[in-house]
């Protein structure tokens, strides 16, 4: 039996001697950070605002098992966002439609959610009309014509049910409760409200595919409507994509338990404090990054160096030696050396003294007060 099968359903219950410390530890951080953020210039802020919606963009597409380009996704926010990064290479409709949901969802929070703009939102995800090989029904409500919604695992002919879904016929009133619901209820703490509206729209699973990332939107969006700004400093999808069988697990145990949600909104409560925990590091390497262009803001670079620097403070993946410098920016090794050996008579980069083949460099970064 789910829990949508229930007599009082979608009467969700919780306690609140258990929920309220977390609610409050979630408050304070949020507030704090914000206040951080007021304290900081433009560019670190809108800088801020890039890796975090980059960030959730990519982890939230990672939860469903799905890869996006990271430069891609930058490029496509960046753009969003009326930001001007040399370098990074255009971005593919896959690309596109998930930073555009993204983006409508936290910049516009203010705005209603409506079915028109959910199914906006799902069309965007799948511009092709297709989930991998199979197509599906976009834009709209599924329809269960290929059988029940189910959740599942396994290989073909031994797999496991997680859940089903509300039948098709049913969605239509049940999205009309959920959208009314979350458009007028104010009496519910908001962080509380984003943490219900997560559980209630992806146990609807209105539609073929894509629930997962539109919850995880819908929840963010709410989350931006209590930080009273379309300014995401930090993501949700990062850590539950840190935690994803966790995710899984407390979503199936709630959903085949009673309408107390109070497990759930704990761990998602948990996940909210890791997530506004881990944007100190973030500002960290975001004013590292500003404090290393002030200091060269005089040194002469190429658009090669300039653009394997920007890499070496990003999404850069293992170790930089002449010959990845070459493969990377498309150049002879002698020139990817007298590029590297240019730096290094600059001081941006220095040899990490492993010597011979093993010869790599890295970024000599300066050193926050």
């Amino acid at each position: 039996m789910y829990f949508y099968q229930h007599q009082d359903w979608p009467t969700f219950k919780w306690d609140n001697d258990l929920i309220l410390p977390h609610v409050s530890k979630v408050r304070d951080l949020q507030g704090r950070l914000i206040g951080r953020m007021e304290h900081m210039g433009f560019e670190l802020r809108d800088e801020a605002v890039l890796e975090t919606i980059t960030e959730d963009v990519i982890k939230s597409s990672e939860i469903e098992g799905e890869t996006l380009n990271a430069r891609e996704v930058r490029s496509s926010v960046a753009r969003r966002l009326g930001m001007e990064i040399s370098g990074l290479p255009t971005a593919g409709k896959d690309v596109e439609g998930v930073v555009e949901m993204m983006l409508d969802a936290t910049q516009n929070y203010k705005q209603p959610l409506t079915k028109d703009r959910l199914c906006g939102w799902h069309a965007a995800l799948f511009p092709t009309g297709r989930s991998g090989m199979h197509k599906i029904t976009v834009g709209e409500w599924r329809n269960d014509q290929q059988g029940p919604m189910q959740v599942v695992s396994g290989p073909m002919g031994k797999e496991k049910v997680h859940y089903t879904a509300p039948e098709a016929s049913y969605l239509e009133n049940e999205m009309n409760h959920f959208l009314n619901w979350f458009n007028t209820n104010e009496n519910i703490e908001p962080v509380i409200k984003s943490a219900v509206a997560h559980l209630w729209f992806v146990s609807i699973h209105p539609f073929d595919d894509g629930n997962g990332r539109i919850a995880r939107a819908i929840a963010d969006s709410q989350l931006a409507r209590a930080d009273r700004t379309n300014q995401r400093f930090y993501s949700m999808s990062g850590q539950i994509m840190e935690s994803k069988k966790g995710y899984y697990d407390i979503l199936e145990s709630t959903q085949k338990g009673n309408l107390d949600i109070s497990q759930w909104l704990v761990w998602y409560f948990e996940r909210l404090e890791d997530a506004l925990e881990a944007t100190n590091e973030t500002l960290s390497q975001i004013v590292t990054k500003a404090k290393f262009w002030e200091l060269h803001k005089s040194t002469a670079f190429n658009e090669r160096q300039r653009m394997m620097i920007n890499r070496l403070q990003g999404e850069f993946v293992g170790k930089l030696s002449s010959s990845k410098w070459a493969k990377m920016t498309k150049v002879h090794r002698d020139t990817a050396l007298r590029d590297i050996q240019d730096l290094v008579n600059k001081g941006v980069l220095e040899d990490s003294g492993e010597g011979g083949r093993s010869t790599n460099y890295i970024l000599k970064l300066p050193k926050l007060n």
